[in-house]
């Protein structure tokens, strides 16, 4: 069973992220007008966020009710029973010792003190849960519109590279320090981007309508993904906080950060607000939904990208928390890494880019780096598998 599960895992994560990386580059290029006289680029990045956090809102919460306890209270199931938890054992706690607290208007003082806490308890989980959907509302367009000044695949190289933004705000935000071998990853990986960026000759043919040339648009699009990956590094460095801290499921968090992402890409897509590069490229006082659908109905052929990127990034994290909850995060580092991998060569075969020999060189470096961090990673596990079965081996001995 075990196996079964871990295979439908990586069949999973694999078929939905590379249709989900095909779909997204997709969304990148222009589309022809419905009158076949003109093209133009798709620019809304929220509306796709939107898109995608609803339906991974709605696929969370489906998982969490098919997999949950019969007989389970939707709050209990959604990780928002914690009062009557609190009541509970608050009760039980008076009836060990015989005695009941001393009550005020009929209302305990104990049981008082203990829902406060948990009232600030929940508040500040939820504040936890608007920072990292504020993190990632604000990443998206900033990856989206990377696009218009890289190639793809340069940007999965980039993405690959989240080692060193999750280490850079987890030091920043939480002074956490890391092992020495993960500064020598972190060199590797900058070094295989380096040579990747220094030996191509590829230019993406967006950065002409945007009247960019030659190394200056490739700079505009390296910051732009820069500025991507260290929201991501927040993100990445927030969870392991919440995860450290907090009583949540994988699938509670992907449920209330998908709610809170809609919630707010919904409220910056309606508003009229004036236009700003990459978060609101819409012009003057007008919704950006509103020119999203505008876009749709002139442009048809975007329909079906954009309900594939929805879709399948939206199981997708379906399939990466499962793996996460059954299997741990070395599993889910190798089946990423494979997949970021096989992505790359797709987007290579698919829309016809040129790498040079250099390139290859540079990936190959990244990938050799992501690797030595998974290979620690699996000694270390090892190495504390093997000392629990020895305390387990002691323990029976006596």
């Amino acid at each position: 069973m075990s196996v079964l599960r871990l295979g439908l895992c990586v069949l999973g994560v694999y078929s939905m992220f590379l249709l989900w990386a095909v779909a997204q580059e997709r969304l990148s290029v222009p589309f022809q007008h419905i009158d076949g006289q003109s093209t133009d680029k798709f620019k809304s990045a929220l509306f796709l966020g939107t898109c995608q956090s609803f339906l991974s809102s709605l696929s969370a919460l489906a998982y969490i009710l098919i997999r949950g306890k019969s007989g389970s209270s939707l709050s209990s199931l959604l990780g928002l029973d914690l009062a009557s938890m609190v009541q509970t054992n608050n009760s039980s706690h008076s009836k060990t010792n015989g005695s009941s607290s001393t009550k005020v208007n009929g209302h305990s003082h104990s049981s008082s003190a203990h829902l406060h806490t948990y009232s600030s308890t929940s508040k500040a989980l939820l504040l936890r849960y608007l920072q990292v959907s504020a993190f990632i509302t604000l990443a998206a367009p900033f990856g989206f519109a990377a696009l218009s000044y890289i190639t793809y695949p340069t940007m999965v190289l980039g993405k690959s590279c989240k080692l060193v933004p999750v280490m850079l705000m987890n030091f920043v935000m939480y002074r956490r320090r890391f092992a020495p071998h993960k500064y020598i990853v972190v060199a590797m990986v900058t070094a295989g981007i380096s040579v990747f960026m220094g030996f191509g000759n590829e230019k993406p043919s967006k950065a002409s309508s945007n009247g960019e040339q030659g190394s200056h648009s490739q700079l505009i699009g390296i910051l732009y993904l820069f500025i991507n990956l260290i929201l991501d590094g927040a993100v990445n460095s927030t969870q392991d906080e919440m995860f450290a801290r907090y009583k949540v499921t994988g699938q509670q968090m992907m449920f209330w950060i998908n709610i809170f992402c809609t919630l707010l890409t919904t409220a910056l897509g309606t508003l009229p607000l004036p236009h700003i590069p990459v978060l609101h490229p819409s012009s003057g006082l007008q919704s950006e939904f509103a020119n999203a659908i505008g876009f749709i109905r002139t442009h048809p052929s975007a329909i079906i990208p954009l309900v594939q990127f929805s879709l399948t990034g939206a199981l997708g994290q379906l399939f990466i928390f499962e793996t996460l909850q059954h299997f741990g995060s070395l599993t889910l580092v190798m089946i990423t890494l494979t997949r970021k991998m096989f992505t790359m060569i797709l987007s290579v075969v698919v829309y016809d880019h040129r790498l040079t020999l250099g390139q290859w060189a540079g990936a190959a470096i990244v990938f050799w780096g992501i690797s030595v961090e998974a290979w620690v990673k699996r000694k270390e596990v090892h190495a504390k598998r093997v000392l629990q079965e020895k305390e387990k081996a002691k323990i029976k001995s006596l």
